[in-house]
This record gives C-alpha cells, structure tokens and sequence, in this order.
C-alpha cells in the first residue's frame, strides 16, 4: 500500500436498479443501489441512516424487510440484517434481475425464466430455495403480487405476454392477452382485480384481471418505453407514469385523461416510482442520480418538488478543496456546480444558476439546454467569501467568464467578457490572492484583469515586445499570480511562458519549453511552477531565476491533472495510463506511483494534506484517499511510499473501508477488548521524543490531585438533626380483628444490628470491588501487557481510584510477618512495575501523573521503610526524569520563541 489508501467515495445517490420502499412504525424508509453497495434513506427529510458494505459485482434488484435487505449481483443475492451479510442464496445459472417480496419468502427471478423461492426466516438452518419455477420459452421483464391473490403472481415477460402463477403449486393459472410489445413494469392499483402494464412502445395498459378486460389505455405523449408506474392511494384517482426520456406523466382515472406532467423531473430514464400510502407524496429515482419527492398540494393539481438528493448526472471535470478541506467544489459535464461536504453528506448541493426552472418553463425549453454549458475550468479565493464573489468559471465554447458567491451558494451578477478584437472562448482563469481581481485568458492569446466586486475590467496584458496585439499567439492554457500581486505567470500552448509585472501589465520576462505545452499549476509559497506538456514530461522552473529547477518522467499517456501540497514539498500527477504519482520536489525523486482501474480526470488535495480527492472516467462520483503517512508512527512522510514501484489499488467504496459505520458500531460492542488493543497499537507508533495524552476529560484526573480539598469542601457543616414532629402518616401493621395496630419503633439493639448489617454489605462490595482491582492489575502484570489495566482504571471515578488505592495501605508497620509473604507489599511492587511501564511507553501521560501522585501520597511511607520497594522508585525516578527533560526542552523552544515574538515591536 502506498501512502495514499482508499477511503470512500461521495456523490452517489443512486443508479438504474429500482429502489425499495418501507414502513417501520411511523417513518418511511428507501433502500437505493450505488453500484455495489446500498444505502437506506429516512424520508422524512432523504438523509442517509445506513450504508451497506461492498459486494463482489454491481447490485441488479434490491427488496426489503424490516431490518432484512436483499440484494441480486450476478447469480446470487445477499441477505442483509441492518448491515450484516448473513446469507447468501446461490442457485441461479444466470444473472438475477428482479426480486420480489412475497409475504416470508422472496422471489428472484433470472434472465433464463428460473423463479427461485426463498424462506428468509431461520436462515442459519436453510440456506437453499423452498421452491422453483421455470418459465418455458419465455424471458420475464417484471414480476409483481396482485392484492388479495393468495400466493399468486403476476410475471411480465418480453414477449408481451402476461402470465398468473401460483407459488404453492408451481402451476400457471392463465395466460393475459398478448401485447404487441414488451412488457416494462407492472403494478397493482387500489381497486381489487386492476392491474397497470406499461410496454415499451409507451402505452399503458390499465387492464382487470379477473375477467380479462382492458379498462382503459393511455400513451406517452414522448418518445420511449413506459419504465415505472405507481397509483395513488390517499383517495385521489391518479396514475403516475415515467418513460425513458425522463419525463413523469399523471393520468386521472376517473376522467380518463392526462391530469399534468412534469417535464424535467429527470435528465434521464425515470427507474421507479412509488405513491406514500394514504399522503399525496410521489418518489422517484432515476439514472441521472438523483432522487426526488413530488408533493400534489396545489390548486390546480400539478405537483411541486417537496425536497431531493441528486449528485452528478455526468462524470465531473474540475474539482477543488474549499473550506479547509471539509468541501469539495465539482463541476460535471452535466452542467452542473457543485459543493459536496466531506463531513455531513446532507450539507452537499447544487450551486443555483438563478431561476432555471422559471426561464425553461417561460420559454419551453429543457432545464439543461438553460443552463450554463460545462465548467472546464476555474477558480476559487476564500479570503473574499463573505464581501462578494470569490469563485470564477470558465466554459466550453463560452466566451465570457461567470462568477460565483458562495456564501449564498448562488451565480453572482456580474458577467465578465473579455474586450479582445475578435472574441474567442475564455479557457483559463485565476484568481489573484487578494481576492479583489480575476484574470482570464482565451483560446486567442488574450489575457484581461477583471475586478471581481464590481465585473469591471481594470486593463489587458499585451506583448509590446513583438509588436502583438495580445499576449501570446495561440491557446492560453494556465494563468497564475504570487503571493504579493507582483507578478503574473502565463503559458500559452505553443510552449511560451512569460512573467508579467501585475500591476503595470508589462511583460518582464519570458522563456520557452520547445514543446506544446498542455497544462500549468503555480505554487505561490515557494515560488515554482510547474509544467506538463505533449511529451509527458513534468518540468519545474524557478519563476524569480528563470531557470529549469526540477525534471519529472514516468507517465506513459496523456497527463490530465496535476496539483502541489501545501507546504510544496509534493508534487502529484495523474495520468490517462491509470496511475498516479507523488514526486518529491526538494529529493527531485518519485516517491510514490499507484495504479488505478480507472484512470483519473482530475484530482486534489487537502490544505491538510490528509486527504486526496480524485475523479475518474465515466464515474459520477468523487473519491476520497486518506494519507497513511499523516497517521503512522514514523517521523518521515515518505516511508509508506512505495518509490518507482507501481502499487495497484482498487477505488475507494461507498461504505468506510468496505464496511459501514454501523457495521464498525456493533463490532465494537460485541468485543470490546479488540477495540482496545487496536487503539492501543495506534498509540504505540507514536512520534519519537513525545508523549502520549490518555484524551480524558481534565476534571476526571485533575480531580485526584484535588481529592482532599474537594472531600473537605463537600463535609457537612453540621450533623443530621432528629425532626421534631412525628410522621404525618404511622407506620402501622394488619390484624385479624380489623383494629389499626401501630408498629412500634424499633429499639436501640435493632438499630445497632440494622446498621451493622449495612456496613457489612458496604464491605462486601468494596472487597468484590478491589478484588476485581488486583485481579486485573495481577493478570496484566502476567501477561507482561497492562492495557486492560489501564482501560479498567482509567473507566474508574476518581473516588473509587482512590478508595482501591488506600485498601493496600499497610495499618500495622510493627507486623512481624515477611515482607515477601505480604501481599499489600506484593500489589505495591505490581503497580510500581505498572507506572515503570507506562513512563517508558509515554502512554496516557497526564493520567498516569495524576495517579502517580496519589500512589505515593498513599504509600509513599511505605516504600521508604522497604528497601525492595526503593529500587522500584529509584527507577521509577530516573526514567520520569528522563522523559520529562525532553518533554520540556520542546516547551521551552515555545516558551522562548513566544517570549521574542510578545517582545518584538512591528
């Protein structure tokens, strides 16, 4: 592994398989396929509850039950319990398609007309199917259940035929007329024996299956096939239809009519459809990645968007860290802006481009052909965030630049257009690193400073040397500012670099590459810039000497991004061969080269560095690497590196390492031990020269310092007085005789016993307490490891600690007893061993303080009378002294650099 490792992937919502949807007590809930994972949403508000772990192949149908979730990959279907694999049905040839829940069994149905039947209660027991059914001669498109069809089922097939079978017999009841074309989908309405069949060539069938009858039929006014139906049950007659053209129809029943359709309700093929029982709420996924909910309040009856999750439709192109490192800015080729959150998934959204919906409904035109064209390219300064735009985009074929605030998420007012003769598209942009000006180059050479606040364009930048009208004579493909806004860095596709002088926009110096120059990124700490051009070779120049610095080669294909780490230290590089490589700058050597499956479009990294995001060809998402050196245990950033070897690595999943967090949640409670020992093994790679904090609450071991003070701020002033009146209510006793006997008090003797009995079972608990003390601290002393120890302790309250501590107090010094055979002495050398153990390891360091303090208030006496013990201390005390010496040599550089810097005059 290199120093990059998989870590999950965003922006997925869902994909092309048909979601499933269920009750559980008042909450609906909807179980959606991403590839080869799943993830449940609460619908109340569609934020994410679960996230199911990956599977072998890319999930083709989904059904649930409660907390069962079935899912068909390729020949077989795995059972999920919340997010568990507890079974896995293997009994198909071919590729599973559909899955059915039917009552306590579940149906699947393959591509070959093979009808598995499967009992997912007692699953331990049984894990092969309780029935099978084979459709001759037929392939089956859909399967659904009748209401009030006892084991009876409905499978569509593409033939056009319709067939009723039953499950407990095996038999085919009859056979429905044959439509002339494929049946797509098919579900049951609220009326007994009627059925909707949606076909291909874009009718629908509403058909009554009892006596055979069509009832009525509609068509799709667009192009396609019919591909989800669902009705209404909240009391209103409605049929909702959706078509591969991405369009949802809703027909009235009673009228027998087209009631309203939603034009853009998808950019793609609408996938599944679902009406909520008894609410006027209608769900749909599509392909185009998103899911939406469609509310019918309104009083004309047209539906309105009532809340939605989308990600990108199309593979992105562009994407950049924001917000130090907890956003991602990405824009797709499906026209859309960006922000995903790295943190809370339900913080992701799209940038709004003012009005889409309104403008595309006024001029009858799809949102997409509304919307901006593709982002190729841009720019993002957070200085600026909250005063105005602070974002500028480039776009294909475009020949002006948009702005962007995202404070409000929003395109901004301002359109910058460059004032060249003869205007061509804007292909490259910056901003400077005040955030007060935007700089745009174009496909003609032309290069123009726009002010951001007010769009206004405050001069171009020409090459008077050569008599130009512009500057530079082909492409300008990367333009970048310094630090300081005093100069201006420009590369233009045949190969010419020149530096600006910001201000005056004069050309001060210029240099030449020799090849086609394809892309630029400036890193405005250390001065250097980097290059790539057509002969894939990766050239670092010093922009204040004006020299070549550093030479990079290896990638074999075309390079497509490129980004530094914030301190410039790396350099990293993604390639269209598949692998992506970290160079060194200051060693000028590739210390890392990871090959992927599918080659990477573009990538970025954390201001932290702890995080790489990438994307990747023909994959709608955005994936996330996490940097193993930030958290290993070496003092070198490089040592996971795997140097010019290529290391292959699969993509980052959906689910957290290939296993989701509730997955990791219940781990942790069945076998709290492991959980420990892994935390453990982490804190022990620790940096050399420094300790280790324990992360407990300060007033936890800071109060065993104070212990005394605080015991004797909580004494009671004064003791208990004896009330002066009697009880309102006697105690009294029942008779025979009915008469009220009052229970006499209690003597002085049977007080004494009563309170005698209580202190004995005080000591009783506190002899079970400090046994399981020194039971724990004998066992880790056994197993030469005192992390259980520590754990045990450290879940102890300060009082109880100190209570155990006391308990091995020797009372009687005059006790002519060995000191050998004593065991108080014995547990007293055990928890000196402990402390020994825990300074050398700078473990839990302030903790173990603490307790060290209290261990010798306690038994400090002790250990001075016997000489066994004072080797033990004498120990104890060099190794405290020897850590603690390094300890505070590195705070007494703080304290001194503090001191110059409070003592300086700016």
């Amino acid at each position: 592994m290199g120093v990059f490792e998989p870590f999950r992937a965003i922006g997925y919502i869902t994909t092309n398989v048909p979601f499933s949807i269920q009750r559980l007590g008042t909450e609906t809930f909807v179980t959606v396929s991403v590839g080869k994972a799943f993830q449940i949403y609460n619908c109340a508000k569609l934020n994410l509850v679960l996230v199911g772990p990956q599977l072998p192949q890319k999930i083709r149908a989904l059904a649930s039950y409660r907390d069962y979730t079935f899912a068909a990959y390729g020949h077989n279907i795995a059972v999920f319990k919340r997010a568990h694999q507890v079974a896995t049905w293997s009994s198909h040839n071919s590729k599973v398609n559909h899955l059915l829940l039917f009552g306590e069994n579940v149906l699947s149905v393959d591509a070959e007309g093979n009808i598995f039947i499967w009992a997912f209660k007692g699953l331990d027991q049984n894990l092969a199917p309780i029935g099978h059914i084979l459709l001759e001669n037929n392939c089956p498109s859909c399967i659904m259940h009748p209401d009030t069809y006892l084991n009876k089922v409905i499978v569509g097939t593409q033939e056009g035929s319709l067939q009723l079978w039953n499950i407990s017999t095996k038999k085919k009841l009859h056979e429905f007329k044959r439509w002339k074309s494929t049946i797509c989908c098919c579900v049951s309405s609220p009326a007994l024996d009627v059925v909707a069949v949606g076909c291909s060539d874009g009718k629908i069938h509403v058909h009554n299956i009892r006596f055979d009858e069509e009832i009525v039929t509609f068509t799709h006014s667009t192009r396609g096939s019919v591909t989800a139906l669902s009705f209404s049950t909240d009391g209103q007659p409605l049929l909702a239809s959706g078509g591969s053209s991405g369009v949802i129809s809703v027909w009235n029943l009673e009228k027998r009519r087209l009631q309203t359709v939603i034009k853009d309700a998808h950019d793609c093929s609408v996938v599944s459809l679902h009406f909520f029982a008894n609410e006027p709420v209608l769900m749909s996924s599509s392909a185009d990645n998103s899911i939406k909910m469609w509310i019918f309040d309104t009083s004309n009856g047209d539906p309105r968007l009532l809340r939605f999750r989308s990600g990108h439709s199309a593979p992105p192109l562009c994407i950049r860290f924001y917000a130090n490192g907890r956003h991602i800015l990405s824009a797709g080729q499906d026209r859309a802006f960006r922000l995903f959150s790295v943190v809370q998934d339900q913080q992701s959204r799209e940038l709004s481009q003012r009005h889409v919906s309104k403008r595309a409904k006024k001029l009858r035109l799809k949102e997409t052909e509304i919307k901006l064209k593709p982002v190729i390219a841009f720019d993002v300064a957070e200085i600026r965030e909250r005063d105005w735009c602070n974002v500028v985009t480039c776009h294909m074929d475009t020949s002006q630049a948009y702005v962007w605030r995202l404070q409000n998420f929003v395109i901004g007012e301002h359109i910058l257009t460059p004032r060249a003769e003869n205007p061509t598209p804007v292909k490259s942009c910056a901003i400077s690193v005040c955030g007060n000006f935007a700089l745009l180059g174009t496909a003609g050479g032309w290069i123009e400073r726009f002010n951001l606040q007010s769009g206004i364009s405050r001069g171009s930048y020409i090459d008077m040397s050569e008599r130009k009208t512009c500057a530079h004579d082909g492409e300008v493909i990367g333009i970048a500012s310094d630090s300081t806004n005093t100069i201006m860095i420009s590369a233009g596709y045949h190969g010419d670099v020149k530096v600006w002088d910001f201000k005056a926009r004069e050309m001060k110096s210029r240099w030449e590459i020799g090849c086609s120059l394809v892309k630029i990124i400036y890193h405005r700490s250390n001065g250097l810039l980097a290059t790539v051009a057509d002969d894939l070779v990766i050239r670092l120049f010093d922009v204040v000497a004006l020299r070549m610095v550093r030479k990079f080669e290896g990638h074999t294909d075309r390079i497509t991004d490129m980004c530094f780490s914030e301190d410039g230290k790396w350099l990293l590089t993604s390639s269209m061969d598949g692998t992506f490589r970290i160079w060194d700058v200051i060693l000028a050597k590739q210390i890392d080269a990871i090959s992927v499956d599918v080659s990477i479009t573009a990538l970025s990294l954390s201001p932290n560095m702890d995080v790489l995001a990438t994307t990747h060809v023909d994959q709608n998402g955005v994936y996330l690497w996490v940097n193993r050196a930030m958290f290993s245990g070496t003092s070198s950033n490089v040592s996971g590196g795997s140097g010019k070897e290529i290391v292959n690595v699969k993509l980052p999943s959906v689910s957290c390492a290939e296993d989701s967090i509730d997955n990791d949640f219940e781990k942790a409670n069945v076998n709290p031990p492991q959980v420990h020992d892994a935390s453990r093994s982490i804190l022990d790679q620790q940096i050399p020269d420094l300790v280790t904090l324990s992360l407990l609450p300060r007033s936890q071991w800071q109060s065993l310092i104070n212990l005394d003070i605080i015991k004797a701020r909580n004494k009671p002033i004064e003791p208990p007085k004896k009330p002066e009146n009697a009880p309102f209510f006697l105690p009294s006793i029942p008779s025979l005789s009915g008469e009220i006997l009052f229970n006499p008090s209690k003597s002085a003797g049977e007080e004494m016993d009563a309170q005698a009995g209580e202190m004995e079972k005080k000591r009783k608990k506190t002899d079970i307490t400090v046994s399981l003390f020194l039971h724990s601290l004998q066992s880790s002393a056994e197993e030469n490891t005192f992390a259980s120890f520590t754990d045990y302790i450290k879940g102890l309250s300060s009082s109880a600690l100190d209570m155990e501590l006391r308990m091995l107090q020797i009372i009687d010094d005059h006790d002519e007893q060995e000191p050998d055979k004593r065991s108080e002495l014995y547990f007293i050398e055990l928890l000196l061993d402990y402390f020994i153990h825990e300074i050398s390891c700078r473990n839990n360091f302030e903790f173990i303080q603490a307790v060290i303090r209290l261990f010798l208030k306690i038994h400090g006496e002790t250990i001075r009378c016997q000489s066994g013990l004072q080797d033990k201390a004498r120990k104890l005390l060099e190794l405290q002294s020897a850590v603690w010496q390094k300890v505070d040599k590195l705070f007494q550089s703080a304290r001194c650099m503090v001191t110059f810097l409070s003592n300086s005059q700016f």
